[in-house]
């Protein structure tokens, strides 16, 4: 019997080696998966260019650099859209290469006979994205910023609103979403910290309600009476009313009103379908507050409304750029009640799939 139970103790031990050396393979497979596929750092709305010195310093580069120095429109004060690094590509290391925001210029007369840009998700790193500019010539890359100068911002702030949108669908207001389905039978995902809140006629109004750095939303509807319904006055004439009734001020003639002098309205396109953008500020007239707001209005065919979704914010003395931007990146999340799509903001410029060979670089 003895003779019997040595093999076969011996069997288990070899057994549970191979266990163990298979668990050590998985878990060393995972961690070589972690060092391809970090994920990717730096904060919102960062921008790492990567282009040589002396390209970046030249009329070329500076037109690149003019276009991400722009300020955020609608605002109160200058706020910078983008904060700016750049990089010269032979020091693009391993810690570079997996910045969240990247630009690569290429500039070879070789490879290029126009100046193109398309972008990649995820090529060094997860939550990733980097616009290759492709280009023949300093002075037709030049050209092509200048003329594609507000694409470029649009996809680099849609970029940041998708990223906002992921983590909105998985922590959201309950408040602001249960009030757009019962009184709209919409859905919308606003920041969570939005849990004040007060009800009128076809009127909701969500917020932090903090003395300082207050985020609102509000959303209301009215009837749609046509092409004519989507003009600047009207909206704007909508908007002073709408708000004059649910949201007065704390003493007698004071009422929210719009600063029509700093405002923009205009047509925008939310998940294929039409939608008036209108971004500026907002006064309460007779009294010292106001602030930046941008709203969405869109039509629902189903009952023939008109829906109004808008972010405002109240901060004085404090920078409002990142405040706002929360709020607008909430409004793309608005769902019509026929509506079915994934809520991800469309960037209009051309993807190009990450390629085996470009994520194995990092090895």
């Amino acid at each position: 019997m003895k003779r019997h139970n040595i093999p076969h103790r011996r069997l288990l031990r070899n057994c549970g080696a191979g266990i163990m050396i298979l668990v050590l393979l998985l878990l060393t497979g995972s961690c070589e998966k972690g060092l391809i596929f970090p994920m990717a750092s730096g904060r919102p709305y960062e921008v790492l260019v990567i282009i040589d010195t002396e390209l970046w310093e030249a009329p070329a580069g500076r037109a690149l650099f003019d276009i991400l120095d722009t300020d955020v429109p609608g605002l109160p004060q200058s706020e910078r859209s983008f904060r700016i690094s750049q990089a010269e590509p032979q020091h693009l290391d391993q810690a570079l290469r997996i910045f969240r925001n990247l630009i690569m210029v290429n500039i070879d007369p070789m490879q290029f006979t126009q100046t193109r840009m398309k972008f990649t998700r995820d090529k060094y790193a997860m939550d990733q994205i980097v616009l290759n500019i492709n280009s023949p010539s300093e002075e037709s890359f030049r050209e092509f910023c200048v003329a594609h100068r507000q694409e470029v911002v649009d996809f680099l702030t849609k970029t940041e609103m998708n990223r906002l949108i992921k983590q909105l669908e998985k922590r959201y207001s309950k408040v602001t979403y249960d009030l757009a389905w019962q009184k709209f039978a919409c859905k919308m995902y606003a920041p969570d910290e939005l849990k004040s809140y007060k009800q009128g006629d076809n009127f909701f109004w969500t917020s932090n309600n903090t003395a300082t750095g207050m985020e609102n939303i509000c959303m209301y509807s009215y009837p749609y009476e046509g092409p004519e319904t989507f003009n600047k006055e009207y909206i704007l004439q909508k908007r002073d009313s709408v708000m004059k009734e649910n949201l007065p001020g704390e003493k007698p003639g004071m009422y929210m009103q719009t600063d029509t002098l700093y405002t923009t309205v205009k047509p925008i396109v939310v998940h294929n379908g039409y939608a008036m953008e209108a971004r500026g500020l907002w006064i309460m007239r007779n009294d010292a507050m106001g602030g930046p707001f941008v709203s969405h209005s869109r039509v629902d065919m189903e009952t023939g409304r008109v829906i109004v979704v808008e972010g405002f914010v109240y901060a004085p003395e404090k920078m409002k750029r990142g405040l706002m931007r929360r709020l607008e990146g909430s409004l793309y999340t608005l769902q019509l009640p026929a509506e079915q799509y994934s809520m991800e903001i469309s960037t209009d410029i051309d993807e190009e799939p990450a390629t085996p060979s470009s994520q194995k670089e990092d090895k």
